[in-house]
């Protein structure tokens, strides 16, 4: 399945966190916050969008819609709630 998105919105596979502390203790699923880091998949056809596909980017807590495409989560957003781009 291939999604792209409409207008300002960007497609995100979210990035998981690492499963376990600095010290080797495990995080359990049910521990662990949701992620607010993603790899922008697509990017809608809007002119307003900052965002390139394959950049690393920093969203909002609560914002967009989950969905699931093949076994991995992603999520689509409107390009107002990506607050930051992440540079490694």
């Amino acid at each position: 399945m291939q999604v792209r998105p409409l207008g300002d919105r960007v497609l995100v596979k979210l990035v998981q966190e690492q499963e376990r502390t600095q010290s080797g203790i495990y995080i359990p699923d049910t521990a662990k916050d949701k992620p607010q880091t993603g790899l922008v998949v697509a990017v809608g056809d809007s002119e307003d969008i900052k965002v390139k596909e394959g950049q690393k980017v920093l969203f909002a807590k609560f914002a967009g819609t989950e969905i699931k495409i093949g076994n991995e989560d992603h999520l689509i957003l409107s390009s107002d709630d990506i607050l930051a781009m992440v540079e490694d």
